[in-house]
């Protein structure tokens, strides 16, 4: 009987951790009686040696046979403006995008939209302002199942111009996607922020996890009318960020049948691949006792540095802790240059007294900090970063690691007398951070000298011992904060928020984000509604106090949970900090 007992709980863990990735999550409130843990902190040396990042050219080799054919095409002259080159989806994993290839005899400068459906949905581009013989468009923002209307425009040196039209037949879309109901309530698109010629899509990050059913929940773009005009067939999990050159960082899996995810991928919207990290994807550190290792090195984020490098959230591989670690990877050699242990910055009774939440995913280890987001302030040089199980937003200096300010919804009492200094104070009534996620800084505050306005999501969930105004709305809301910081006098007040009126309705225990647009447009992601089958995606006019743009998805589907929305533009043409993090 003893050894029944056993198999079926056996049998029940792996069930839990198999299942919905995050629904340990809404029990992550729950106090335990967990005893002290070691405070005996990994070496930095012994983290690098277990993650392992490097570069390598796996996928690049995969596409070399698309490469050789569109460079051929590049070449071949016989492409002209009335015998076009064109192929759709061309690296194969970008199933909504296209190339289109021709030689003019003149220099000339080249302009193209995709056709819309209605009003400000036609996606438009131009190439380099420079004038060229050879021209290589790069087609976006395509419908899928639709024989697509491309209008291109050749504009010569001399004034004069032509214009030809090609069709771009696109496949349907895979089940995993139309399977999903997608409502847009309100859209008006003369308020909204879609970009130079409609280019900005509303962007869907899932968090995808193991399973080669939950490998289909595929990140996607959607129009202003909520028509996918983008996505991508290569697994993606979290992070899905646009890079200071326009193209994407994208964390995926070298096979797709694996259970894990373990590389980092650079690629452009058409699909091709520039550059891979490849992670170890063993965590070594099991927990005493288990069987099973959390396989997912990068956990919730990705942060490019203004060299170039990487700094990502990763857990230090040893026994006991998870999610409480930063690697800074070089670009150059894909190796990790820097490791950042927050079990050397926090408190020790942080985490080794800690009770608050427990995990089913991570079978035993200590979910203590929980860090889902990194932010770059290049002001200063200084990470933001936000910690979920500490209700808390922390700003460090980057080359030093020592605090310069926190945001805490812990009262005064709980922290150590030497980290009292760094705790920001009420200015007015705030709503303190719950459990929030997706810490960023309004981009027109950056030249404000120790001054500057931050943007979270906040969940409004009470994770252990609180102010007393967190637990008492714990649950209750979730809303997009905005706050201003004055870093000079350790002060902090409320600017503004959206989602407290929505009621419990757009209450999201776990993940979402809330984005700068514009002076005056956020974009609030409410990512888990109904138990994660369905999202809420509001763009909201910070000066009416309306919104402007409210889609509502259900039947996201297993695991497959909007993590975080974004507004990106297909055809970027800088990187800036704030608005495509």
């Amino acid at each position: 009987m003893r050894k029944k007992g056993w198999i079926i709980t056996a049998i029940l863990v792996v069930l839990i951790a198999g299942g919905s990735a995050y629904g340990w999550y809404q029990h992550s409130t729950t106090t335990t009686t967990s005893g002290t843990t070691s405070s005996k902190v990994r070496s930095a040396a012994a983290v690098k040696k277990d993650i392992n990042t490097r570069l390598v050219q796996t996928e690049i080799k995969k596409q070399s046979s698309e490469n050789k054919t569109i460079n051929a095409a590049v070449n071949n002259s016989k492409y002209t403006i009335n015998n076009m080159y064109t192929k759709v989806n061309p690296y194969g994993i970008s199933p909504l995008t296209a190339l289109v290839i021709f030689h003019t005899d003149q220099a000339a400068k080249v302009s193209y939209t995709v056709v819309g459906k209605s009003s400000k949905t036609s996606i438009s581009n131009t190439t380099d302002t420079t004038y060229s013989k050879n021209h290589k468009l790069q087609v976006l923002g395509l419908y899928a199942n639709y024989n697509n209307t491309v209008k291109i425009k050749v504009t010569y040196k001399n004034g004069t111009t032509t214009t030809k039209t090609v069709k771009l037949q696109t496949a349907k879309l895979p089940s995993s996607l139309t399977s999903i109901k997608i409502n847009v309530k309100k859209a008006n698109k003369q308020k909204m922020v879609m970009g130079s010629g409609n280019s900005k899509l509303t962007f869907m990050v899932r968090t995808t996890i193991s399973g080669s059913n939950q490998a289909k929940n595929f990140t996607f773009g959607l129009d202003a009318d909520g028509a996918i005009r983008w996505y991508t067939t290569k697994p993606t999990s979290h992070i899905f960020k646009q890079l200071n050159n326009g193209h994407l960082l994208i964390w995926t899996k070298s096979k797709n049948s694996n259970s894990y995810f373990n590389e980092l991928v650079e690629m452009d919207y058409t699909g091709k691949i520039y550059r891979t990290y490849k992670f170890n994807h063993k965590a070594w550190g099991k927990a005493k006792g288990s069987k099973k290792q959390n396989h997912n090195q990068v956990h919730h984020d990705v942060t490019e540095l203004p060299n170039g490098d990487l700094i990502a959230t990763v857990s230090d591989d040893g026994r006991t802790y998870v999610e409480d670690t930063m690697i800074v990877i070089s670009h150059k050699t894909g190796k990790i240059i820097k490791v950042i242990n927050m079990k050397n910055i926090m408190p020790k009774k942080f985490y080794t007294q800690y009770s608050a939440t427990k995990s089913s995913k991570y079978m035993g280890k200590r979910d203590w900090f929980h860090e889902n987001s990194i932010y770059y302030d290049k002001s200063d040089k200084s990470l933001i970063i936000s910690s979920r199980n500490q209700n808390m937003v922390m700003k460090l200096d980057y080359k030093t690691e020592k605090i310069k300010w926190i945001l805490s919804s812990k009262k005064a009492s709980a922290w150590p007398k030497s980290y009292r200094k760094y705790l920001l104070k009420a200015k007015g009534k705030i709503s303190w951070p719950g459990g929030q996620h997706a810490a960023i800084v309004d981009p027109s505050t950056l030249k404000n000298k120790n001054s500057l306005n931050l943007l979270v999501f906040n969940n409004n969930v009470a994770v252990g011992s609180t102010k007393s105004s967190l637990e008492k709305s714990s649950g209750k809301y979730s809303e997009g904060v905005e706050y201003h910081i004055n870093e000079k006098t350790k002060t902090i007040s409320q600017v503004g928020a959206y989602g407290k009126s929505l009621g419990k309705k757009n209450f999201a225990n776990i993940i979402g984000s809330n984005r700068y647009l514009s002076s005056t447009n956020r974009l609030i992601d409410f990512g888990w509604l109904n138990n994660g089958k369905s999202a809420n995606i509001i763009e909201y006019d910070t000066k009416t106090k309306k919104e402007v743009y409210n889609v509502q998805l259900n039947n996201l589907g297993s695991g497959g949970y909007v993590y975080r929305a974004e507004r990106f533009s297909l055809y970027p043409t800088k990187h800036a900090y704030g608005i495509n993090e």
